[in-house]
C-alpha cells in the first residue's frame, strides 16, 4: 500500500508520528465520523456527509476561515485510507493517512499528502517553491495534525487549538494567502 498512489503528481510531503497506542486504538480514532473536531488542532468543525467508507464525504472548517472538503476514494479497514482535498470548486490534494503496526501496544500513524498546487507547474520551475515553502509549510502543518492524534489517542482528551504552535495557513485569517485556491 505504499505504492505511488496518484500517478502524475510529484513530491509528496509525508510525516510518520509514533504511537504509544495499539494500532486498532488509533484506527478506531481515524475512522471516527467528525474525528478532526477533536484530533485536529486548527480544526474548527468537521460536519459529516457521508461515512464510513471509500465514499466517505466530509468538511474541514478550519481556524483561518477556509473550507475544505475532503472525498475518500479507497478505505482499508484497520490500516487507513486516501481521499482528496480542497475548496469547493478548486484543486484537489491527494492525502494517504496508513497505520503501521509496530506491536500490540504501538504503532505509528503516517500521512502523505501530494499537493495539488505546483503540480501544473514545469519541474525545472516547481522544486524552488516545493523546498523553499510548499514543503516546509506542509510539513509543519503535518507534524501537527499526527501530533494532535497522538494527544488524542494517549491522553482521551480533545487536543486544544493550536496546542503545537499557530500555522499561518490553517489558523491564521488570511485572505491574501492564495497557496490553494
Amino acid at each position: 500500500m505504499w505504492e505511488d498512489p496518484k500517478p502524475g503528481y510529484k513530491w509528496p510531503v509525508a510525516v510518520s508520528q509514533p504511537i504509544t497506542a495499539s494500532a486498532e486504538k488509533v484506527w478506531d480514532a481515524i475512522s471516527m465520523p467528525g474525528n478532526l473536531e477533536l484530533c485536529h488542532p486548527f480544526c474548527a468543525k468537521n460536519p459529516v456527509e457521508v461515512w464510513p467508507g471509500a465514499e466517505s464525504q466530509d468538511q474541514i472548517h478550519y481556524l483561518s476561515g477556509w473550507v475544505f472538503e475532503r472525498r475518500f476514494c479507497r478505505w482499508f479497514e484497520g490500516v487507513g485510507y486516501d481521499l482528496d482535498i480542497g475548496r469547493q470548486g478548486g484543486g484537489m490534494s491527494f492525502v494517504s493517512w496508513r497505520i503501521i503496526s509496530v506491536d500490540d501496544q504501538n504503532c505509528i500513524l503516517r500521512i502523505a499528502v501530494y499537493p495539488h498546487v505546483l503540480q501544473d507547474v514545469p519541474m525545472a520551475i516547481r522544486w524552488l517553491p516545493h523546498i523553499v515553502h510548499v514543503g516546509p509549510m506542509l510539513r509543519t502543518y503535518l507534524s501537527s495534525v499526527v501530533r494532535g492524534f497522538e494527544w488524542y489517542v494517549t491522553r482521551g482528551e480533545p487536543v486544544p487549538r493550536n496546542q503545537f504552535g499557530a500555522h499561518p495557513w490553517f489558523s491564521i485569517p488570511n485572505r491574501h494567502n492564495r497557496v490553494f485556491e
